[in-house]
């Protein structure tokens, strides 16, 4: 069944909400929707509260180690941790006290998908402990992974192809919708039911969401196949179209 799943977006060493399409390597600054006055831990103590289990901790670009540990040590074992994760590193975030480890631009070389490294890490570490992040942006004919702050975006596409590939070497998906991220316009509805269709292991999609409405509507869309995060939206994080303690009722309502 559909679940929330919480998240930590961590920018320069803040927790942050941000337009996903403004995330550039040209040294300008995101536009932000949101920053934080409490520090990472905060929130990882917040979801530990109330048993928000699958959250992740995202480290958008450099300057944000610290800021993960504390998040990750507030709640040991039970947060996922993405961003710059590689096969140099991965053991050191598991001792930090990651309970996975999130996956994205390190699995590809340029614009093509390296499946000799996903096969690599996956015999480190385990599939067990591995998210694969394929966020992805729009294209003429569906959408392709999108790496390096989703400013690049790769030959690799959103298919089921694509995830019967994958899912060999690890235990879920997370899919950023890069086009919708922090822009509170509505959830990519197309992307959402290829979703449902496509994984074969569970998979969490974020992106636009901005009424507690749309949690039933991903339900619908994947038939409870695909989890939800919140972001820009949810009152947590300064928004107006979704509050937490919803989110925190839908889950117990609804984890079974």
């Amino acid at each position: 069944m559909t679940l929330f799943r919480p998240c930590i977006d961590l920018h320069d060493g803040r927790v942050k909400q941000i337009v996903g399409s403004s995330l550039r390597g040209d040294g300008s600054g995101p536009d932000e929707n949101f920053v934080a006055d409490e520090d990472a831990a905060y929130y990882a103590r917040r979801y530990r509260d109330d048993n928000l289990r699958g959250g992740h901790v995202i480290r958008l670009g450099p300057g944000n180690d610290d800021a993960a540990r504390r998040a990750l040590g507030a709640w040991p074992g039970r947060m996922q941790l993405g961003g710059g994760i590689r096969d140099d590193n991965a053991d050191e975030w598991f001792e930090a006290g990651a309970s996975k480890l999130i996956v994205t631009s390190w699995l590809f070389e340029g614009d093509t998908l390296r499946i000799d490294r996903a096969r690599v890490l996956a015999g480190q570490i385990g599939r067990e402990r591995l998210v694969f992040d394929l966020s992805c942006r729009r294209v003429d004919d569906g959408w392709r992974v999108a790496t390096e702050k989703w400013q690049r975006i790769t030959n690799t596409p959103i298919e089921i192809r694509t995830f019967e590939r994958l899912a060999e070497f690890c235990s879920e998906f997370l899919v950023h919708a890069a086009d919708a991220e922090g822009r509170c316009e509505g959830i990519d509805e197309d992307l959402v039911r290829m979703l449902g269709e496509g994984c074969p292991i569970p998979c969490t999609y974020a992106g636009g969401g901005r009424d507690i409405a749309d949690l039933d509507l991903v339900a619908e869309l994947s038939e409870g196949r695909v989890d939800l995060t919140f972001g820009s939206a949810l009152d947590l994080f300064g928004g107006s179209g979704v509050r937490y303690a919803d989110c925190v009722a839908w889950n117990r309502e609804h984890r079974g």
